[in-house]
């Protein structure tokens, strides 16, 4: 009943987002620029989706083999859109809960699993921020946009907040204070499974080449998401200047983690106009983009669809699981 509940109040909050969004913009002419849009670019873009698909799941490959658990890229880029199919209908950390699901019932190493996708997910938050920071300290020091000093600000605290828990979580110091709190008698029997998660976390704490590696190809990943949007704002008269998706998409991204509605949606549509509109972009142009962007997002992950339902679980165990 509360599973049901709380999906009942996202899809509300997702509707209430987006009739929000839609009475602060010309529905007329956001209707006219996706008449308009280009096949051409948006077709464009969604192979670039699916390239950016294809990164992330090289860059998880990468964190896995720094864990000792060698899995074929082909059935890792599987459970890669198997998550994102899921993103549709869960919030972000849904679609990632169901990455590691996937490959824990492939390897049956479930911390090991469940700490990959975790050190995926910061690592490449870490790469977004890491965008982001030196966008806006080009905005507002060199380009001279004094006004995004806020967002600089945002951008830098983000950063910092993401590098000093990825640190404590390195940390096996810091992690043994944290499992002080399963001492108490009501999480007492989750001891266990943050002892193996702990444990889990050590294959991380001397593997900088591999952590310098996931980060440099979640740069690429990024590259690949801000062309995306680059492509879907050309398709309908570009009004979408490239430097500014640089800054505000690792914000987007960011702001799609919180777990209020379906998919991102609605959340996602009111953080384009909001952010963009912060760098000159007319809110009606953001709110066009941010839509076919959700087209684009859920085109891309049908795959993930068709993955799921087939079930396929390979026979061949991966070396070290």
């Amino acid at each position: 009943m509360r599973v049901q509940f709380t999906t009942i109040l996202k899809f509300i909050i997702s509707a209430a987002l987006i009739a929000w969004v839609f009475s602060r913009v010309k529905l007329a002419e956001v209707g006219a620029q996706l008449a308009s849009a280009n096949p051409w670019l948006f077709a464009a873009a969604l192979i670039l989706y699916l390239a950016a698909i294809a990164v992330n799941a090289a860059k998880w490959r990468i964190l896995l083999v720094a864990q000792g658990v060698r899995i074929p890229f082909a059935a890792l880029l599987e459970f890669q859109f198997v998550g994102f199919f899921f993103n549709n209908f869960l919030p972000n950390v849904g679609g990632d809960v169901m990455r590691g699901y996937t490959l824990a019932r492939y390897t049956d190493r479930t911390a090991a699993a469940a700490v990959s996708v975790i050190v995926d997910r910061i690592v490449g938050f870490i790469a977004y921020m890491s965008t982001a920071v030196i966008a806006a300290l080009v905005a507002v020091n060199v380009a001279g946009h004094r006004d995004l000093r806020a967002v600089e600000g945002v951008a830098l605290v983000a950063l910092g907040g993401l590098a000093a828990g990825f640190g404590v979580l390195l940390s096996r110091r810091l992690r043994s204070l944290i499992g002080r709190v399963f001492a108490w008698r009501p999480l007492a029997p989750l001891a266990p499974r943050w002892e193996h998660v702990s444990e889990a976390f050590n294959a991380y704490r001397f593997r900088y080449g591999a952590l310098a590696q996931a980060f440099g190809v979640a740069l690429l990943g990024i590259l690949c998401t801000t062309f995306v949007n680059w492509s879907l704002s050309q398709a309908m008269g570009g009004l979408m200047p490239l430097p500014v998706i640089f800054l505000f998409n690792p914000l987007i991204a960011l702001v799609l983690m919180i777990p209020i509605s379906i998919g991102g949606i609605g959340v996602s549509q009111t953080a384009y106009p909001f952010f963009f509109g912060l760098g000159g972009v007319p809110a009606g142009h953001a709110l066009a983009v941010s839509l076919l962007m959700q087209l684009v997002i859920i085109l891309g992950s049908l795959p993930g669809g068709f993955f799921w339902l087939r079930g396929r679980r390979p026979t061949a165990r991966p070396a070290g699981g």
